[in-house]
């Protein structure tokens, strides 16, 4: 009998199976050393065991290198590992590395909380140590790692020798990669890599080809690869997705508004329609009111796939040429949709508005609506502007400008007057409570870009802003707020949507810029929205109010989901849940499913392998915090991609303008240049500090402005001025501007400069200027709540 260790395991040269489940069992990495440490082994049989690692590594049995191997089709026991995704609130992460030919297809871990690493997102890379546990694989998260993929889209470049490279889409990466395998791609494309090793300099593999990265319609697909927005539902949720389709309507538990004209107004391409409003007076000086949202919660079960896939999604995604739904289009754009002359699942809020516009009453209930109308924002407004008469005659003769949406559902007898009529009229006094609590009243211009049928840009404008607008806004405030205390009532969970109140590091530095302007702000007295308001309405130089507008939404904080009230800062009120949007938001999902449970407005059980609540899940409860940390996140990533999007689209608009002369304001100053954008048409370019002639210039930090040392020239943020569009590039949505005269001639040699005269400057308000000519823009953080011209 071979002799034992002091392990117990037997001595002498191991079998592969020993080797294999002492691998497996092991609780650290097991290599070579640690193999022959197990089994005793010693001298020339240390020969031997290195050959039979080479034998089970050559025929598939185990993977890695000599220090750490593991099972083949396995994981090593420290690896680094990627977020994929959020489930049920919690990470979901995959090996970033997979051996192609591996048996079986890289594991999906679950990730474990830990104290030593920060709240992970999708992307983030880790170190991280792997167990296997039955089925199923677990992270115990070590280290978190800096992000590698950044800039890995691309295009195809071929240089002198013929070898090909990686020229990156993303404005903020300025270097291209070299590409190690092309794989099937070609000169010119547009493609996904990956790197090959792991330092920065390391080789890029191609992982997928996309094409054309100047075809109509491929700016939105370059922000959904690079943002890793998921765009495509597994067949599994579609499945389900037809299969709840196919719920009849029963009005069981249903209030029946069907003979109620409740209209939806919306942008004029919409193709969802979650919400419609109806209002009539009460007889004593105020208004009934009613606001149809969609019943998704009807549709979308707690624990389903349908509803694991748009928790994963979070919101949906609005580009110029697309949309990528939270939820399939038979349900977003078909069943759920809010559409004249069809009957609808609905929740309705109804609510009462007081003379002095305050909501007093409030109550919730499950209902089947059959929409009056579907009117676009325009199409409204021209009726609201001619005092609600004018409609009729087109209906009458059915003749319909372009764009025109007012329905033909409304006779000629006047309906659709009454019915706008009574809306603008509760409006008023909605507008009028608005007025009395002074909400953050900024100007927040929206880029619209408008493309023809074959994705061709048509024009690049500022959305205008209607009074239609703001009557749908304000009734969806309405209801959020009666959303949100109807269910702090009931003492239910609430998902709130939160805008904190500026810290105080954000509004000591809004003092700071503010004394460098020469004005004054006291620390020590109460911070409202007001407050903001009655500053800026004090200027009357549009330059000086554009500027201190800048500063103001640079010290807000941004918004986000929680299910801890902190109030909402920018709309002043102290209780606020998206309710309105479920059929493109998640979190409005979730407030649906607690009134469900609230009000007891649970439906029938339907039949089928469909969950049976559409109520709050066990989940949905306990991992709430889990939950809203991944669709703010979601929100913010949509946030992003829709941004760069537009940047593109800009871009792509003013390539054949160059050289031309534009109107600019100056969004950002920092020590390499700044940034300054179209007036009315947007897009940030870049001035940098080289191109601005002879003098040198210092980045006064506080002031956030460049000042010429010998001429005292000044470019500082809210300026305006005169710039020549130098460069635009599509790919990435990078501008260059310079000066339109002499004095902008960039600087050959630095020689030339005059020296830096320090005098100038109070120690620490200054900085060198820096020769590179790329950063991160000086863009404030959005606070709107809403989009698609719908800010609620």
């Amino acid at each position: 009998m071979k002799k034992q260790n002091r392990t117990g395991r037997p001595q002498g040269l191991p079998s592969k199976e020993q080797i294999i489940e002492f691998i497996q069992s092991s609780d650290r990495p097991a290599g070579k050393r640690e193999i022959a440490k197990a089994f005793g082994i010693k001298g020339q049989e240390k020969i031997a065991l290195k050959k039979r690692l080479k034998d089970m590594a050559e025929e598939g049995l185990i993977d890695g290198k000599k220090t750490a191997f593991h099972k083949m089709g396995g994981l090593p026991k420290v690896t680094v590992l990627k977020v994929v995704e959020i489930e049920d609130g919690e990470p979901v992460a995959v090996p970033e590395s997979w051996d192609a030919d591996a048996p079986n297809k890289p594991p999906r871990l679950v990730v474990k909380e830990s104290k030593k690493v920060a709240a992970l997102k999708r992307g983030d890379r880790f170190l991280a140590r792997t167990e296997e546990r039955g089925k199923g694989w677990t992270a115990h998260p070590m280290k978190k790692l800096p992000a590698r993929t950044e800039g890995l889209m691309g295009v195809v470049e071929m240089d002198g020798g013929g070898k090909p490279w990686l020229a990156p889409v993303d404005k903020r990466v300025r270097n291209s990669s070299p590409i190690g395998d092309l794989g099937e791609a070609k000169e010119g494309e547009l493609v996904l890599a990956e790197p090959m090793g792991k330092s920065p300099r390391a080789k890029v593999k191609v992982v997928e080809v996309i094409g054309d990265p100047l075809a109509p319609k491929s700016f939105s697909l370059i922000a959904i690869a690079k943002h890793g927005i998921p765009h495509i539902f597994p067949p599994e949720a579609l499945e389900e997705a037809q299969a709840v389709a196919e719920l009849p309507l029963s009005e069981d538990k249903r209030e029946d508004l069907r003979d109620v004209p409740i209209v939806a107004i919306d942008p004029a391409d919409a193709r969802d329609h979650d919400d419609a409003i109806w209002a009539e007076p009460d007889g004593e000086g105020g208004y009934k009111a009613i606001v149809a949202i969609a019943d998704v919660s009807f549709y979308v079960r707690p624990g389903g796939k349908l509803d694991r896939e748009a928790r994963k999604r979070g919101n949906s995604v609005y580009f110029p040429d697309r949309v990528v739904p939270m939820l399939p289009e038979i349900l977003s754009a078909d069943v759920c949709s809010l559409v004249e002359h069809e009957d609808r699942a609905a929740m309705a809020c109804h609510i009462r508005i007081s003379p002095e516009g305050k909501v007093t009453k409030w109550r919730f209930t499950r209902a089947i609506v059959r929409l009056a109308a579907n009117i676009a924002y325009e199409d409204a407004q021209a009726i609201a502007d001619q005092k609600f008469r004018s409609s009729r005659a087109k209906l009458r003769d059915g003749s319909e400008e372009p764009g025109q949406r007012v329905s033909t559902a409304l006779d000629t007898s006047g309906e659709l007057d009454t019915v706008l009529k009574n809306l603008w009229g509760a409006w008023k006094l909605l507008f009028k409570a608005r007025e009395a609590r002074d909400p953050l009243d900024l100007e927040l211009p929206e880029r619209q870009v408008r493309l023809n049928d074959e994705g061709v840009i048509e024009e690049i404008a500022v959305r205008e802003r209607l009074d239609a607008h703001r009557v749908v806004e304000d009734f969806m405030i309405a209801a959020n707020v009666a959303a949100a205390k109807a269910l702090e009532e009931k003492a239910a969970p609430v998902v709130y949507r939160v805008h904190e109140t500026p810290s105080r590091e954000k509004l000591m530095a809004f003092k700071e810029y503010l004394a460098s302007q020469g004005k004054k702000f006291a620390m020590g007295q109460v911070i409202t929205p007001g407050l903001f308001n009655r500053m800026l309405k004090d200027i009357v130089d549009p330059a000086e109010k554009a500027l201190i507008m800048e500063a103001v939404l640079r010290s807000q904080t941004q918004a986000y989901y929680g299910p801890a009230n902190a109030g909402h800062f920018g709309l002043a009120l102290g209780s606020y849940a998206h309710f309105t949007s479920p059929i493109r938001r998640y979190a409005d999902l979730l407030v649906h499913r607690a009134l469900v449970d609230s009000y007891k407005l649970e439906q029938p059980k339907p039949k089928g392998n469909i969950p049976d609540t559409s109520g709050l899940s066990d989940r949905d409860r306990t991992a709430l915090n889990q939950i809203t940390d991944a669709i703010s996140q979601t929100e913010r990533r949509a946030m992003e991609a829709e941004r760069d999007t537009i940047d593109r689209y800009v871009a792509a608009w003013l390539s054949g303008r160059v050289g031309e002369v534009f109107d600019t304001r100056i969004t950002g100053v920092q020590g390499f240049g700044f940034f300054a954008t179209i007036e009315n048409l947007g897009g940030d370019g870049l001035v940098p500090v080289s191109t601005l002639g002879r003098d040198y210039f210092r980045y006064d930090e506080g002031a956030r402005e460049l000042v010429g040392e010998n001429t005292g020239k000044t470019y500082a943020v809210g300026d305006r001025l005169k710039l020549r569009l130098a460069e635009s590039n599509a790919l990435t949505g990078a501008l260059k501007f310079e000066l339109p005269d002499g004095d902008g001639e960039p600087i050959e040699k630095r020689g030339d400069r005059p020296p830096p005269k320090k005098k100038h400057f109070k120690k620490g308000k200054g900085a060198p200027r820096q020769k590179h000519a790329q950063g991160q823009r000086g863009r404030p953080k959005n606070i709107r709540h809403q989009g698609r011209g719908k800010k609620r």
